[in-house]
């Protein structure tokens, strides 16, 4: 029996203080669960709180399913706990992830009126790699690496988190669930078929530098399992026969994956490489565009940045200033996109002067986790402490240290940021309190033609395509990823802590983003996010089901915590709740 078919129950491996981590069969129904509610259930009216539990209706499927709540949420991202389960004539029986998938399923076939026939084995992927990650070493003594490798369950709101496709190849040995670490593989390449861009010596030197090549001949790290996969490609194989490309084999220190199981950590720089696997949504693949975008950016960006540093010297933007791959001419002379593409890394900046003595970076997704699966998590930097009080002042400053950069760089420079939170460090001092904030890879970075026209227009229409979004495009992509991906997330985390505070730190938010719009001449779209608009979230269920690629994802709207109307009604509803109330 493949793990794909086995229905066996799964437990938690690492139990963190007084919290016991979700098997794989609760964390994926949960996680369907999340995507039904806010794409499916709640914009057609089809939910409902009751005796503490949600009550969730499928109308098409014809199904009502019901799950015990943890606490509610003013966003609607309520906690769940124990099983999921359906009504089936007037009483209540428990649902399997595997037969609530297949309720899934059904609901947006009907919906939709289209079939998808990967969904539910994107889904048993998943479910296999949450079961994976939950059965893995511990950690060493590295506390940021153990912040990139903390995510074993992935993105609450996406169908599949986990989901891994590749021909072959054992995902283990690159995961970060599994905190792999592992010597890159050596290519030595005559200098002539090496294509590259390289706005800093450095970043060229640092390449170099990693090993030793043949006089004649450059060097080229590969990701080994991207070495694997494409290793094979014919005109690879004539020139390495030729002696045009020199397999060196698997060389040099150790690099380390992070969240994104591409990008890896070593030499006090990132290497983001082609990884031919897909991986939730999209194949992992440093298209052309990219490799040239990203150091484009790097080049365009520098006069934003700089005015960004100089007004918030504490928010930094690690830059991509160069790439490198692997140009083998193909039958019509040009390179060939399958190898060019297949073995491009781009070098994203190590932490270097960037990060300030006594501060450690830690990756904001581990921080805001609905697990404490690692030290950096919110219930860990605030441990020792049961204050309230205490929690919203750490809040606070977290918030004066994100929002600001994020929301300049888009009135003031056209700069949309992608602050979700696998995009962003926070940098703790060592009690733990918030401060710097380290903002990370272009690919998501876009600019907004009205303020970058004469940048735009200077570029290919194939580079500068791709890093443009319209205004509200663009605002729709900030709000998203700065309030509902990253700051409603981490503020979640906190409510777990303090269910009687989930008002006052939303009030909190409302207070940092007046703050700034008072400060910035209160721009309309601030304005109207202060009224209480509705908050755009990603789509991640049905852009799934439709196989659209991220960047054509829809979003849904959320009822906004931020209208101060909400904000009085949620205090007037807790101020009777004792301390550590959780649902409500």
């Amino acid at each position: 029996m493949t793990p794909e078919q086995s229905t066996r129950p799964t437990r938690a491996h690492e139990p963190f203080g007084d919290h016991e981590l979700p098997g794989a069969d609760e964390a994926v129904a949960h996680t369907l669960l999340n995507c039904l509610l806010r794409e499916v259930s709640a914009p057609e009216h089809q939910t409902a709180v009751d005796d503490g539990r949600l009550l969730l209706r499928l109308p098409r499927r014809g199904a009502l399913l019901r799950v015990a709540l943890r606490r509610t949420s003013l966003l609607g991202s309520h906690r769940f706990t124990g099983p999921v389960e359906v009504e089936r004539e007037g009483e209540w029986a428990e649902l399997g992830w595997r037969e609530l998938a297949e309720y899934v399923q059904d609901e947006l076939e009907l919906r939709t009126g289209t079939v998808n026939e990967e969904f539910l084995d994107q889904v048993a992927s998943s479910h296999h790699g949450v079961r994976q990650g939950l059965d893995r070493p511990a950690p060493g003594s590295d506390r940021y690496l153990e912040s990139e490798q903390a995510l074993l369950f992935g993105h609450r709101f996406h169908p599949a988190p986990k989901s891994r496709s590749a021909a072959r190849g054992d995902w283990r040995w690159y995961a970060p669930e599994s905190r792999a670490a592992f010597p890159l593989r050596h290519l030595a390449v005559r200098a002539e078929l090496l294509a590259e861009e390289s706005l800093d010596g450095a970043a060229t030197a640092l390449l170099d530098g990693l090993g030793e090549v043949p006089d004649g001949y450059r060097l080229l790290p590969a990701h080994p399992w991207q070495y694997q996969l494409i290793g094979e490609h014919p005109l690879l194989h004539t020139a390495m026969v030729r002696g045009d490309v020199l397999d060196l084999g698997a060389r040099g220190e150790h690099f380390t994956a992070t969240a994104s199981v591409r990008t890896l950590h070593g030499a006090d720089a990132f290497l983001k490489f082609s990884l031919d696997v897909r991986i939730t949504n999209c194949l992992r693949k440093n298209a052309a565009y990219e490799l040239t975008g990203a150091v484009a950016l790097t080049r365009l960006l520098a006069p934003a940045l700089a005015d960004l540093a100089r007004r918030f010297p504490d928010a930094v933007m690690l830059r991509e200033p160069a790439y490198r791959t692997l140009a083998l001419p193909g039958a019509d002379g040009r390179p060939d996109r399958a190898l060019y593409e297949g073995f491009g890394l781009i070098l994203r900046e190590g932490f270097g002067t960037a990060l300030r003595p006594g501060v450690t970076p830690l990756l904001a997704a581990a921080v805001a986790d609905e697990y404490p699966t690692s030290s950096a998590h919110i219930s860990r930097l605030l441990e020792g402490s049961s204050d309230g009080e205490a929690a919203l002042d750490w809040w606070r400053a977290y918030l004066r240290l994100l929002l600001p950069p994020v929301l300049a760089a888009y009135f003031d420079h056209g700069v949309v940021l992608e602050p979700h939170l696998q995009n962003v460090l926070i940098g703790v001092d060592a009690d733990g309190r918030p401060a710097q904030m380290l903002f990370r890879d272009l690919e998501g970075t876009k600019l907004v033609p009205e303020l970058n026209a004469d940048l735009l227009a200077a570029l290919p229409p194939e580079v500068a395509g791709p890093m443009t979004y319209d205004a509200e495009r663009g605002w729709d992509r900030v709000v998203y990823c700065l309030l509902v991906n990253h700051v409603a997330e981490l503020l979640a985390a906190l409510a777990d802590r303090h269910p009687e505070f989930e008002g006052a730190l939303w009030q909190c938010v409302r207070d940092a983003l007046e703050e700034y719009a008072a400060a910035h001449g209160r721009p309309p779209r601030l304005r109207a996010l202060l009224a209480g608009v509705p908050l755009p979230a990603k789509a991640n269920l049905q852009t799934r089901w439709e196989r659209k690629a991220d960047r054509e994802a829809g979003y849904v709207r959320l009822p906004s915590p931020l209208a101060g109307s909400v904000l009085a009604e949620a205090a007037r509803m807790t101020a009777h709740l004792p301390a550590g109330s959780a649902v409500r």
